[in-house]
């Protein structure tokens, strides 16, 4: 059963693989984080917190738009330079 509280524990890859039902059950509730010697290596999330973090939050065009730097007086000049020769 899927603990009530939400809490983020540090399993190392062989726990995680001897109790992979568990780690799953509590990545429902809370990010699951799988050490390597003692090290994060990776973090087991649940489908609908993946969805959540990963979800397309506009388009290009909308996030210029909204950006701070919009309304800066920036002059940006292009540079009109020809191509540099290449041999192929």
């Amino acid at each position: 059963m899927v603990d009530t509280v939400a809490r983020t524990s540090a399993w190392s890859i062989a726990d995680a693989k001897a109790r992979l039902s568990e780690v799953v059950d509590r990545a429902q509730c809370a990010p699951q984080i799988i050490t390597r010697n003692g090290k994060p290596s990776a973090v087991l999330v649940s489908t609908a917190e993946w969805e959540r973090k990963t979800k397309r939050k506009g388009s290009l065009a909308e996030f210029f738009l909204s950006s701070p730097l919009r309304e800066t007086d920036l002059d940006v000049e292009r540079v009109r330079d020809a191509p540099r020769d290449v041999s192929l």
